[in-house]
């Protein structure tokens, strides 16, 4: 969903680029920095100490914000490779993961529900991935792609309802996990 944004919002993020391109850190190295947040966000949730579901939030909202600037620094530096996409696709599965991982070890859920949202998610990221080795594009497809599912993870989490936010990401994974398997199928057919 948010990803339908991206051309409407095109010109920032080509700024935001810019500026970050002008460091010299190419965008795999962008990457690795939001990684480190996404585990340094994990790693808070787990510790569960006091305002962990703010700081978690935030540092995950930092993680997100430099999974926007590795894209577009690699965009404006002309620097996209099939591995740096590869890597980057891996790291925001560990990331993904690591950030269950730590609201399940916190104790901020359910187990079972973030079991739940964590299989959902992974289900969307797979389907994505297989359309595409079959030639159909999934991107934007879907109420509930990554960003939408961490921004609801750190903003309802900020707010102390964690157990609410993982059950929203549990609902808007499974219809989105629907949602490609209805359009691959279709694309398939025709």
């Amino acid at each position: 969903m948010l990803n339908n944004l991206r051309d409407s919002l095109q010109p920032h993020l080509e700024k935001l680029g810019k500026s970050f391109a002008s460091t010299g850190i190419s965008p795999n190295g962008w990457s690795c920095i939001g990684l480190t947040f996404a585990f340094a966000s994990a790693f808070i949730y787990g510790w569960n100490i006091e305002f962990s579901l703010i700081i978690g939030g935030i540092l995950l909202l930092v993680a997100g914000f430099f999974d926007i600037v590795d894209g577009q620094v690699a965009r404006v530096s002309q620097k996209i490779t099939k591995s740096g996409s590869f890597l980057d696709s891996a790291f925001d599965k560990i990331a993904e993961v690591a950030v269950f991982l730590g609201i399940l070890v916190g104790g901020f859920a359910e187990p079972y529900l973030v079991f739940l949202a964590i299989t959902f998610s992974l289900l969307v990221s797979f389907t994505r991935s297989k359309a595409e080795s079959l030639g159909v594009n999934l991107q934007g497809v879907g109420i509930g792609e990554r960003a939408e599912r961490l921004l609801v993870i750190a903003i309802i989490g900020i707010i102390g309802f964690m157990e609410y936010a993982i059950i929203i990401v549990i609902i808007i994974a499974a219809i989105t996990f629907i949602q490609r398997i209805v359009v691959t199928a279709k694309a398939l057919r025709e």
